[in-house]
């Protein structure tokens, strides 16, 4: 049955008073997590993981414990273990994550009930902190600042061989732990469950040090071990797709479980021979579209912003608006690597939803200049729309963007490279630890919403 939460602990409070004060911050933070509206929408996300957990069944960790706890983690930027180490051994956040004297949650329980938090769940999670923070005075709405950044996926720099030793590796353990399951249960010969991984790992090597001496001799050294290597990946995917039937056909969970590692895995690494092919044997350009860059964050785009220290990154483009008041009220994790100026009228479309009316002052870099989205954020009542051109500019166009409130517009808007800055290195939002799609939108708006929870906190905290 899902908990609400613990009841007050007398004698907590009598401990608690022999320690030192919550943080003003965090004080703060505390009474923000006490809206019900908040509280409402986790407890929604976590009443779905059975038919009946609503109503039946022994009492849950409570919603309140695994909210605060959740925050806790992204705002002092934990793990799962150091969140449960921390709290437990903490009196404070004992207080501030109502545990109270109880046994602190482990971290496998947090994983769980994190995984059922979705990512429209986040979003709405943070349009009431938006509104909360307007509520609160730490926002007027009257200005907007929009930008991108790129957070990578948690994968290690891709490479042909790289790729084909990974597949090999995920399909010869899921076909050793098969042949453990299926015993006696089977007629497929030993053949089948082939294990290559040593010799796949032994011809990658081959293949990498071939390509770092750069000779003619070396190349074709390097061609002829890839040609191995692509043979091994396909005898191997050969294997799993002969014994994915058979595992489909078993009633346990553990060969269930195998079943779908297989069918998950087999297109993947079909797709890493089919571009190796293509790339290294055909000597052929292949989109980026078309790329896999690692098979288990299959997701993961190819990202080229003309960085000189990181002209390629893996991961996705991320899209943040931030309003005066430091607050980010929206955040999208964007497809491919789109233009920027596509992102200008969404980000005007949701500030008007979040305040109900247009920002005095909308500002964003050159790549998102248009005369088309200039005119766009005028028509909704844009007053001062601060978008510099790139290029060449005529003399009216100078003098335009020469006006004293146009440069102080500018100087406002640079500061967008803070915020992103501080989410990277206080909010983990340089690089995604969790796993898929959907794992990768719930990290970055956790993220986003520590920042806010911290802003928010902060700037409350100096006003009292």
């Amino acid at each position: 049955m899902l908990q609400d939460r613990y009841e007050t602990d007398k004698i907590f409070e009598s401990i608690l008073k022999l320690t030192n004060q919550m943080d003003p911050i965090l004080s703060e933070i505390d009474r923000l997590l006490d809206d019900e509206e908040l509280y409402q929408l986790i407890r929604d996300d976590f009443a779905r993981r059975y038919p009946q957990t609503k109503v039946t069944g022994r009492n849950s960790t409570p919603v309140e414990v695994i909210l605060r706890m959740l925050a806790v983690k992204r705002l002092y930027a934990l793990s799962y273990e150091r969140t449960e180490y921390q709290v437990r051994d903490s009196l404070v956040l004992r207080q501030f994550c109502r545990v109270y004297l109880q046994d602190v949650p482990d971290d496998t329980t947090l994983i769980r009930w994190a995984g059922l938090i979705q990512p429209g769940t986040l979003k709405q999670f943070n349009g009431r902190l938006t509104e909360l923070a307007y509520q609160l005075k730490v926002t007027r709405g009257r200005k907007l600042r929009t930008d991108g950044t790129v957070v990578e996926s948690n994968i290690h720099p891709p490479s042909d061989s790289s790729l084909l030793a990974d597949s090999v590796r995920v399909l010869g353990r899921t076909l050793v732990r098969t042949k453990q399951v299926l015993g006696e249960q089977t007629d497929l010969g030993q053949k089948v469950f082939r294990n290559r991984i040593r010799s796949v790992r032994r011809l990658a090597r081959q293949v990498g040090e071939a390509m770092r001496r750069r000779s003619e001799q070396a190349k074709t050294e390097g061609k002829t071990a890839y040609r191995k290597l692509i043979r091994a990946a396909e005898a191997t995917i050969e294997q799993a797709q002969q014994v994915l039937p058979v595992l489909q056909k078993q009633v346990t969970d553990q060969a269930r479980k195998l079943a779908q590692t297989l069918s998950t895995f087999i297109p993947r690494a079909q797709q890493v021979v089919t571009q190796t092919v293509r790339r290294v044997l055909q000597q052929e350009k292949v989109p980026a579209r078309e790329k896999i860059v690692s098979i288990f964050e299959s997701h993961t785009d190819i990202i080229r912003r003309n960085k000189a220290h990181k002209p390629t990154e893996y991961g996705h483009k991320v899209w943040l608006d931030e309003v005066d008041g430091g607050i980010v009220t929206r955040w999208d994790v964007l497809e491919g690597n789109p233009n920027d100026d596509r992102q200008w009228l969404p980000s005007l479309e949701h500030h008007i939803e979040c305040f109900g009316k247009a920002p005095w002052q909308a500002s964003a870099d050159r790549g998102v200049h248009s005369s088309y989205n200039e005119y766009q954020a005028q028509l909704r009542g844009v007053q001062r729309v601060i978008l510099p051109k790139p290029g060449r500019s005529s003399e009216a166009r100078l003098k335009h963007e020469r006006q004293a409130w146009f440069k102080r517009g500018r100087r406002w808007h640079n500061g967008v490279e803070g915020r992103i800055s501080v989410l990277k290195r206080c909010h983990e939002l340089n690089r995604c630890r969790d796993h898929g799609q959907e794992g990768f939108e719930k990290w970055v708006g956790w993220g986003v919403i520590a920042a806010n929870l911290r802003t928010i906190g902060r700037k409350v905290a100096v006003k009292t």
